[in-house]
């Protein structure tokens, strides 16, 4: 359905793509590169999660611009692009990719998780590719009262290593040495934001529920991961290329589905710096 957003500044048009999460607007380069939109595209993405606009067609220096007037930019090179391929002559570090396959939060081992990204389609594999997001802070408001009391303190561990044995179940020594180099984190289940909104802190970086059992935790984080994955709370975005989609990471999880690991598929992704932290 189509609607109007105002904004204390200016106002667009978006149409909403499913019924909890995701929202598709229209505007052309100047008047994005303008930061005219940028306020009401900021509270969208709070309402919405995701904010598509499809074969918008920007260049790397194009896709920064925008994304510094949404936010400072976290500056990962040179070039302020992220390749994200799984081709390590594109990307050296493409293995790790391999974790987008599964649901997860960017930043989770981070101070201060990701803020927003964008993320250009610029080569597509033949088939799979898509890219899913969830609604984490829908799926927090639709638990139930006693959910909500259960869950209020509980703390989950958050590692590395768990994103990485998604996919490698059986590393080498040296492997899960590299792994846990990385410092594990300890965050709240319930993320409870400046706004007073409430989200869910899942993904395949959450590891196990401090002070509980093995049996118990993994139940409980499946169940949580498999109710904020519901139909109702996800959008799945099928890629031409040009599109460009951004979303709010501190409110939603997303995972690529799973695609041809020689296809070439290229994602230019920009981020915004984190702005609240967790704990």
């Amino acid at each position: 359905m189509s609607a109007v957003l105002q904004t204390q500044t200016t106002s667009l048009t978006k149409i909403d793509l499913a019924p909890r999460i995701a929202s598709e607007i229209k505007a052309d380069k100047q008047t994005l590169l303008s930061g005219a939109l940028a306020p009401a595209i900021r509270e969208l993405l709070e309402q919405r999660g995701v904010v598509v606009i499809r074969q918008i067609g920007f260049t790397d220096d194009e896709q920064i611009a925008f994304t510094k007037t949404l936010g400072p930019i976290v500056q990962v090179n040179k070039a302020g692009i992220s390749k994200i391929t799984i081709d390590p002559v594109e990307n050296p570090k493409g293995s790790y990719i391999r974790g987008a396959f599964y649901w997860h939060i960017d930043g989770t081992m981070l101070p201060e998780p990701i803020g927003l990204a964008t993320l250009t389609a610029h080569r597509l594999s033949a088939t799979g590719g898509d890219t899913q997001f969830c609604n984490t802070y829908a799926a927090y408001e639709d638990l139930s009262a006693e959910d909500k009391l259960q869950l209020a303190n509980f703390k989950v561990v958050h590692s590395i290593e768990s994103t990485q044995r998604y996919f490698n179940p059986e590393p080498t020594y040296a492997e899960v040495q590299e792994w846990q180099a990385y410092p594990d984190r300890i965050l709240p289940l319930v993320w409870t934001h400046r706004s007073g909104r409430k989200s869910l802190v899942l993904g395949n970086t959450a590891t196990y529920v401090v002070g509980m059992g093995h049996r118990d935790s993994s139940a409980l984080l499946t169940r949580l991961r498999d109710w904020a994955t519901q139909p109702q709370f996800v959008y799945t975005h099928k890629w031409t290329v040009g599109d460009m989609v951004i979303w709010d990471n501190s409110g939603t999880m997303h995972r690529a589905t799973l695609y041809a690991l020689d296809s070439g598929r290229m994602m230019h992704r920009t981020q915004t710096a984190g702005e609240e932290s967790i704990v």
